[in-house]
């Protein structure tokens, strides 16, 4: 694999990166926000699956032929540990969101500070 397409890879995990970046950053809505770290830490998923592969390289398991190339299997066992994760607190803070919505009526972030500096004394 050559040229524009050994490359693939890496554009994918930037354009997720920055569309999540970009959603956690500038969006007021709290679950767009998480939404948008959901997205980024995508990329993040992508990038390190990606640095697992090696073009033309099996499972590891032993063939008994001495010149067999193997994958590495820790890369991709680790992201699907952090994809556990990742979905499980990502649950929690869409259950928060909720709970917020329910305090306060809204979920933008700019109204909830409003409404906090007005109920202090």
């Amino acid at each position: 694999m050559g040229g524009a397409a050994a490359h693939l890879p890496h554009w994918a995990y930037l354009a997720l990166m920055l569309v999540g970046l970009y959603a956690a950053i500038a969006k007021p809505n709290l679950a767009k926000k998480v939404l948008g770290l959901g997205i980024f830490q995508t990329g993040i998923f992508v990038f390190y699956i990606s640095l697992g592969f090696k073009f033309g390289a099996t499972a590891p398991v032993v063939t008994g032929d001495p010149e067999t190339v193997y994958a590495n299997p820790l890369p991709h066992v680790l992201i699907l540990t952090a994809i556990v994760v990742s979905v499980s607190t990502m649950a929690v803070a869409l259950s928060l969101i909720v709970l917020i919505k329910r305090a306060y009526g809204t979920t933008e972030a700019d109204e909830i500070a409003a409404l906090e500096v007005e109920d202090e004394p």
